[in-house]
């Protein structure tokens, strides 16, 4: 079934490999799932601020920066207590007399003398109710500095109005109820809300499943004529209707926490410390779209948890939203990286492997010579050059190539082709003008010529591009980049669908060809989630190593993203693999910020830039010789000296407020404990966060 064209390839380009449908709908996966279904789906979720896992989060409750601890709050309260005790039972026994005096002086006299027969009934009732006054008097001033009621509020009243679990868990109202898919009944449908409700009760309908079929509901509502086809799907196949085109409804192993329903993937938990805000300490802390719409980047040298702890959730997030027909995925990491298991991919490109079922399309898919030269260009000078490898001469000899190429032969050139081409291959390039005059494509002729000029001069950038290209002109890589059709190119100009790619890259023995291609697939990657028509599936790009990847134009890529609704992932071992001039352009363009632990000072003093400074309360103490009293104080002083050996001092202290940075260089390289990270993240909305060190392991 096809509701809107997200959920199958009928209209895909013929370069891109359709998935093939089963025949049937696939079986669920035989491990339980960790939950139950329905609890998962009516667990609350709260989010209030960017980055908490929502997921049965409790928020904390408002900050009251002049709390009192709870030791000092009792401590207090049981002294005055104790004291209020003892002025009573001194007053009881009458070593304190005076507290009885202005009873005496109010009352008349005649109530204190007893006559016969007279039992003083007054003044046994008006004595009683002076000393309920008197005790009354004491229990107000006690309270008042044992600050009674603050103890009561806090440790009787608070846990009383607390809702208990049971009660916070509670299921909704059964007409609002999720799981029986109100919004059908409403619409009127309810065989096909019944029959998804049965499929949830009997352990058949998953959280993937649940997204998928809603999102396929809202394409419904949009243009009524899916109605028919979606609910002749549900009632036939169930939970199974509405399918990812590869038949799967759930990735065979999950390695992170997820929570489909606000597309977050928990990464790890805020440290409870006085270092972090308020409202962030102890929550989890999760990425989701909103987030990575704003891009991306992780820093920390190899064994802090980059890939493990940051970019793999990432990726499972990615691909089970894929699953439910939300997000597609482009994951790009050296063969043999955890970025989870194959089968999790629908496709799966292993440059240089002679078994690799997928080819990579050199030219992302592209039939304008001038886009596919500036990616090209781009791809193959890396931002290290120096000025005279210019990104637009580059991209200018390229497409004096690559136009008149395409208009003779009605393709671009392969790679041994291209090398030739711009070495200044004589023959090559008379091949090329005899192929533009047979084709009557006369109107190239003139690029071409000013590129044979060109060749061969002092300065020519064409002889930096042809041995950059030579790269892949190697034994290892034949058969790839085929541009004839006798391989199964992909080309990234697919990110319409909801696709999961895998791009294993050879660098072993190929690094620098794996970093041109790298720097090649975040070029096409840009060009082809900004030129999408359809921008309701999440486009992201995960570069398990970013380094010798950014370039001044990929800078600029990346702050386009984030209103093309999607978003790039780059992890880098260090700020090192970034040209200098580009550092505080990449921390700036990057929206989500994660310094992990082990990082050097060096890196950390541009990300302490970058979250900037706030103010802080500083305490100085001075110390000063007491030369204070008279001669016995001065003569103990003396003898305190003589055995201890230190002068005694009297001490001031001045707080001040003063503005220090959030997170120093010092403090990031130092201060953040192994198997933790410090991040700070913003939404597409412009929400942000300060830096939170995270625990990654929690």
């Amino acid at each position: 079934m096809d509701i809107d064209g997200t959920h199958g390839y009928r209209e895909t380009a013929p370069a891109v490999p359709s998935v093939p449908r089963p025949a049937a709908p696939p079986p669920m996966p035989q491990a339980p799932p960790t939950r139950p279904f329905e609890a998962w789906l009516r667990t609350p979720r709260h989010a209030d601020a960017p980055g908490i896992y929502a997921f049965g989060h409790v928020p904390r409750p408002p900050e009251e920066p002049d709390r009192v601890p709870n030791r000092k709050l009792i401590g207090g309260a049981v002294l005055s207590a104790l004291c209020g005790m003892l002025v009573w039972s001194l007053c009881a026994d009458g070593y304190i007399s005076f507290w009885f005096w202005p009873y005496l002086w109010i009352t008349p006299e005649a109530w204190r003398v007893a006559r016969p027969g007279d039992q003083l009934v007054a003044f046994s009732v008006t004595s009683r109710l002076y000393y309920v006054f008197c005790a009354a008097i004491l229990i107000a001033v006690c309270g008042r500095f044992g600050n009674w009621m603050e103890v009561l509020r806090r440790f009787v009243l608070t846990p009383l109005a607390r809702p208990r679990p049971e009660e916070a868990a509670a299921p909704p109202a059964p007409e609002a109820d999720p799981v029986g898919w109100p919004e059908l009944r409403d619409a009127g449908q309810p065989a096909v809300a019944e029959r998804l409700a049965a499929e949830a009760r009997e352990g058949r309908l998953n959280d993937v499943d649940y997204i998928r079929l809603h999102r396929a509901w809202r394409s419904v509502q949009a243009d009524s004529s899916r109605l028919h086809a979606y609910t002749d799907a549900v009632l036939r196949h169930g939970a199974a209707a509405c399918v990812h085109p590869s038949g799967a409804r759930d990735l065979p192993t999950r390695a992170a926490r997820h929570d489909l329903y606000t597309a977050q993937v928990r990464i790890g938990a805020a440290v409870d410390a006085q270092r972090n805000p308020y409202r962030y300490r102890g929550a989890g802390i999760a990425l989701d779209p909103a987030l990575l719409g704003t891009s991306l980047l992780a820093v920390g040298p190899p064994g802090s948890g980059k890939t493990r702890r940051v970019v793999r959730p990432v990726v499972e997030s990615l691909c089970l939203q894929a699953l439910a027909g939300t997000a597609a995925v482009v994951a790009v990491g050296a063969a043999g990286a955890d970025l989870g298991p194959v089968d999790a991919f629908d496709v799966v490109i292993a440059i240089g492997d002679p078994a690799s079922a997928y080819d990579l399309d050199l030219y992302g898919g592209t039939a304008d010579p001038d886009e596919a030269a500036g990616m090209l260009a781009a791809a193959m000078l890396d931002g290290f050059e120096g000025p005279e490898a210019d990104p637009r001469r580059a991209a200018t000899a390229l497409g004096q190539l690559l136009g008149p190429y395409r208009a003779a032969h009605g393709r671009f050139p392969a790679v041994p082709e291209l090398r030739e081409l711009l070495d200044g291959n004589a023959a090559a390039l008379a091949a090329l003008r005899e192929a533009l005059d047979d084709a009557g494509e006369h109107a190239w002729a003139r690029g071409l010529a000013a590129r044979e000029r060109q060749s061969g001069r002092p300065g020519d950038i064409g002889a930096l591009l042809a041995d950059r290209i030579a790269l892949l002109d190697r034994p290892a890589f034949a058969g790839f980049f085929d541009v004839t059709g006798r391989t199964r190119p992909f080309s990234l100009n697919s990110l319409e669908h909801p696709l999961r790619v895998r791009i294993d890259l050879p660098e072993r023995g190929h690094a620098e060809a794996s970093r041109m291609l790298t720097r090649l697939l975040l070029a096409q990657f840009i060009a082809a989630a900004t030129a999408r028509t359809d921008r309701s599936l999440f486009a992201c790009l995960v570069l398990d190593d970013a380094a010798h990847t950014v370039t001044a134009e990929a800078v600029r890529g990346l702050q386009r993203l984030r209103s093309a609704h999607a978003g790039a992932v780059l992890a880098l071992r260090g700020l090192d693999d970034v040209p200098e001039a580009l550092r505080a352009a990449l921390l700036g363009a990057a929206g989500c910020k994660v310094a992990l632990s082990g990082m050097n000072t060096w890196d950390g003093k541009r990300f302490a830039e970058a979250w900037g400074t706030t103010w802080v309360e500083e305490s100085d103490v001075t110390r000063t010789p007491d030369y204070s009293g008279g001669i016995l104080k001065r003569t103990v002083r003396g003898i305190r000296r003589l055995f201890t050996g230190e002068a005694a001092t009297t001490e001031s202290v001045t707080v001040r407020r003063v503005e220090r940075e959030r997170w120093s260089a010092s403090d990031l390289a130092n201060q953040v404990p192994p198997g933790h990270a410090v991040a700070s993240l913003t939404s597409v909305a412009g929400e942000s966060s300060p830096p939170v060190l995270v625990n990654l392991w929690g």
